[in-house]
């Protein structure tokens, strides 16, 4: 303190800050004359300097503030671009694909003109030397000018009715006239006519079309994404390996792979469905666009005098689709013949075999190996086994405690036999034995039992619990596999083939299930939800067949759909005064 009374300030601190000590000396001077005024002060450099470091402080914060700004912007930038540059590539990758598609399909039309450009100049050569023929033989008899031109009523008329389904009308009207010139002048009204219904018939399409865009167009890309994956992910199918007993495994149908090196050669054998996905989505647009409506082919009335009540609660095809069986309420099973319910028209129509039972009927089904053997489900928790030829019951299978609901052979073991019911048990059994070979027990009433086409050991049904179990009957203490969707009871399952399988619930939905995409747990994702129809409380039935879906209604309708379309082709409406509940669908396949 002694120093600086005498104006002598430490060194330390007058080296780091020399224009700050000064500036103190000056305002500590002892002769106040000597000491600055105010405004010498505030002009003063060192306050001055002050002034200034503030503002160049604020300059550095509002950089820093820019740069986060600007950091901020480029972040969200890029996030809003990542998303666009994906959809970008998938458009591009959509766009090459729908271009080479596109490619495809005019190769193909061009193809086929050629075809048809042929067929015309050799319709046309064989016409010219029908006419040289008439020349040099005037005696001939003028039915060969229609003949040798293919017009043959008998033939072409009926070729072209098979595949069309229509009446085709040029052909009689060429069989009226023997004249050239009335062949002439029929085979151009024909033409008209034939020229005219396509195109009526190709509007109509193309409406169904535009209607129904957006799902046709998720259909597309969908069967062209699935192309992209391996070619044992797209042709797999689920099987089992029953010697090794390693549960599910892969293995290929309906192709021939021969030891192919290229894997886009490979093709699918039996339907248009090839490597590449377009034939897949052709083969469903063709499918779609065949049928728009229903129409009635025939009414089987059938009467019991003794029996007020004739409620069929099921019904079943034979293997070759030339009988099919009815069971009910009434206590009997009865069997007519197709052909004979289609072409007759009767007031009431009698069966060809009818078998007595002691219990009303549930269900019924036909062995699909074994042609004389039915087997029927009852509500007095009877399975019986039926002998047609005979007439009568050869096996009772007396196990279940109260109603069975279901039942169901193996195509792949005909010997084999399912059955489940409200006791909440399925039961396996072999025909040939009396006593069941196998029990699953479950928390739940079942509902429907069903194997798949071509796997004696995978056998899926549908409980009051609101799932589908599917077991691999090698081990049935506990479930393979568990699809998890429904919100009510599952009331009935069917398999369209090895792999995929279709669910019916009182919650008003049917859901299609790919079995090839679990590997065992809990499958909760199904491959489409179908609804539409009305299904609150009742079984109202399920069948599939030909990549079609058909679904009864508790509104007296009776729907189809195609398998992977989201969209109700057909409906029909039973205009009946005293109608009930569709209690059971099947469909036969011509």
């Amino acid at each position: 303190m002694s120093d600086l009374k005498h104006r002598v300030p430490p060194p330390q601190l007058l080296l780091e800050w020399p224009k700050e000590i000064a500036f103190c000396l000056w305002l500590l001077h002892p002769d106040p004359n000597c000491r600055p005024n105010m405004s010498e002060v505030l002009q003063s450099e060192i306050i001055n300097e002050a002034r200034k470091v503030p503002v160049k402080w604020k300059n550095v914060h509002l950089l820093e503030e820019e740069i986060a700004d600007s950091e901020l912007l480029l972040d969200f930038l890029i996030q809003v671009q990542q998303p666009k540059k994906e959809k970008a590539e998938k458009l591009r990758e959509a766009v090459t694909c729908i271009t080479s598609d596109i490619e495809v399909v005019l190769n193909k039309q061009s193809v086929l003109k050629q075809k048809g450009i042929s067929s015309f100049a050799s319709s046309k050569e064989e016409k010219l030397a029908v006419g040289k023929g008439k020349k040099n033989n005037s005696s001939s008899p003028k039915y060969a000018q229609t003949k040798g031109i293919h017009f043959d009523n008998g033939s072409v008329a009926n070729v072209l009715s098979a595949k069309t389904g229509k009446t085709i009308m040029f052909g009689k009207q060429l069989q009226h006239g023997n004249q050239i010139c009335n062949m002439s002048y029929g085979k151009k009204l024909g033409k008209l006519n034939l020229q005219s219904r396509a195109r009526g018939d190709f509007i109509s399409r193309s409406g169904r079309v535009v209607k129904n865009f957006k799902e046709l167009e998720k259909l597309y890309f969908s069967t062209r994404s699935k192309a992209k994956q391996s070619v044992s992910d797209t042709l797999g199918r689920y099987s089992y390996n029953g010697s090794s007993g390693q549960g599910p495994i892969l293995r290929t149908e309906g192709c021939d792979l021969n030891m192919v090196s290229d894997l886009s050669s490979i093709k699918c054998s039996g339907d248009r469905s090839n490597s590449d996905g377009l034939g897949s989505f052709f083969d469903s647009l063709c499918k779609y666009l065949r049928f728009s409506k229903f129409k009635v082919k025939a009414t089987l009335r059938q009467g019991d005098l003794l029996n007020s009540s004739s409620l069929v609660c099921s019904l079943d095809f034979d293997r070759d689709k030339e009988f099919f069986a009815t069971a009910g309420s009434s206590k009997k099973i009865k069997v007519f013949e197709c052909d004979t319910v289609l072409k007759e028209d009767l007031d009431i129509h009698y069966p060809i075999i009818e078998m007595n039972s002691q219990s009303k009927l549930s269900g019924v089904c036909w062995n699909s190996y074994i042609k004389n053997h039915i087997a029927s489900s009852a509500f007095d928790g009877v399975v019986q086994l039926w002998d047609i030829t005979r007439n009568q019951a050869i096996m009772n299978f007396e196990e279940h405690q109260q109603r069975v609901w279901s039942i169901d052979f193996s195509q792949a073991y005909p010997t084999r036999l399912a059955s489940g019911g409200d006791d909440g048990n399925v039961k396996l059994w072999n025909i040939n034995q009396e006593g069941s070979v196998g029990t699953i027990n479950t928390n739940a009433n079942v509902c429907s039992v069903q194997f798949p086409p071509d796997s004696a050991w995978l056998l899926a049904f549908g409980s009051a619990d609101h799932k589908i179990y599917c077991y691999d009957l090698r081990n049935i203490k506990t479930p393979w596999c568990i699809l998890a969707n429904h919100k009510k009871t599952v009331s009935n399952v069917k398999f369209l083939d090895s792999t995929n399988l279709v669910s019916a619930s009182i919650d008003g939905t049917l859901k299609l299930w790919d079995l090839a995409t679990s590997t065992g747990g809990v499958l909760r994702n199904p491959v489409l939800t179908y609804s539409g129809h009305k299904n609150e409380k009742n079984f109202v039935g399920l069948s599939v067949a030909d990549g079609y879906i058909a679904t009864g209604s508790e509104s007296n309708e009776a729907y189809c759909q195609k398998v992977l379309l989201f969209i109700k082709m057909m409906a029909f409406k039973q205009n009946l005064a005293n109608s009930v509940e569709t209690d059971q669908v099947c469909m036969r396949t011509a």
